[in-house]
């Protein structure tokens, strides 16, 4: 894979249009007007849907009225195959399934741990505010369903090489969040499983890299970690982040940002699959992601962790560095096991 460099600190130049006073901005990723005016300097190209490595990718539009759209990675398997939903990061208000750098990193998974990935390009707040990515991630489950269903002929390319009895709900950062809400909208208390009324789709298990959590309270991590160069999140960032894609009026003890909060459902009567939580030894949401994973634990709930030494927050998508190529495929083979036990 290409190595690729980003601070999101970086001062990219935009066009400089007068739209009104700026009330916030993530240097070099967004900027946000009172006008209700969105700019998104194009830090990370956009690249078209290309086979690469012995896989063939596609894209697909689930829904035209709000954009909803998929990039398909179907690996050169004869077996039958797991699927991944994958949902890209960038705190709910940028990133895109065709960014180069989640092309190269899917299109390496999908053939090096054998799966079938759908990465779903869900919208983006500010202009729709959460839930609108979760709905996004549903509505996507239930067009797969919908898809086995029929027996569509015109997606035979990629289900009939689909194990549609082993899937698994999958993102970094903000799309681990919303892996993560989704699986607890499936497996909410009255439902039989995790997969109650999926059939016949059947969610295995989740997969949260470095999931983008918070909360009012500040950890020590957050408070006290040392900023690093090839970590894509820093806590003034994280904040904006949480105050451009929240509902208005909402802080961040919300139960979508901050799972642990009181108001939250208890997560003992949650009924999911099986969780892996891939954690950054060098990422501010370290602390957050451990005492998540601690709290499920205790919960009663199946749930694997996975430590990188050495990488900050989204190292598998900047790999810009030896230790952060390293770091990736530890985490590829990772992902293979947990799918395939």
């Amino acid at each position: 894979m290409e190595a690729i460099s980003f601070n999101p600190r970086i001062n990219v130049q935009v066009n400089q249009k007068s739209h009104g006073v700026l009330v916030e901005e993530i240097e070099g990723l967004i900027r946000v007007h009172k006008n209700g005016y969105v700019e998104r300097p194009p830090i990370i190209p956009i690249v078209p849907c290309t086979a690469t490595g012995g896989v063939t990718a596609k894209d697909i539009v689930i829904d035209k009225f709000t954009g909803l759209w998929t990039r398909i990675y179907v690996p050169n398997y004869s077996n039958k195959m797991p699927l991944l939903i994958y949902f890209h990061g960038g705190g709910f208000c940028v990133g895109s399934a065709a960014w180069s750098c989640y092309h190269e990193f899917l299109s390496g998974l999908a053939s090096k741990a054998g799966c079938i990935i759908f990465s779903v390009n869900y919208r983006l707040a500010p202009e729709n505010r959460l839930p609108a990515a979760y709905d996004d991630g549903i509505e996507t489950l239930m067009w797969v369903k919908q898809q086995a269903l029929s027996g569509s002929n015109e997606h035979k390319w990629w289900l009939s090489q689909c194990d549609l009895s082993s899937l698994f709900l999958a993102g970094d950062s903000a799309g681990a969040n919303i892996a993560y809400i989704v699986t607890t909208r499936l497996g909410s208390p009255g439902g039989t499983s995790p997969s109650s009324g999926m059939k016949p789709l059947v969610v295995k298990g989740s997969i949260l890299i470095q999931p983008f959590f918070g909360g009012e309270s500040r950890t020590a991590t957050e408070l006290h970690a040392t900023p690093q160069v090839n970590s894509a999140l820093t806590l003034p960032a994280s904040d904006a982040y949480w105050r451009l894609s929240l509902p208005f009026g909402s802080n961040r003890d919300h139960p979508w940002c901050n799972p642990l909060a009181n108001s939250t459902p208890k997560l003992r009567e949650l009924r999911l699959a099986p969780t892996m939580v891939c954690t950054s030894e060098m990422d501010i949401l370290k602390d957050r992601n451990m005492g998540f994973c601690n709290a499920l634990s205790s919960a009663g709930k199946r749930v694997e962790t996975k430590i990188y030494k050495g990488v900050g927050h989204a190292f598998q998508i900047l790999h810009s560095s030896p230790s952060s190529h390293i770091r990736t495929q530890e985490m590829i083979s990772d992902i293979k096991t947990f799918i395939n036990q």
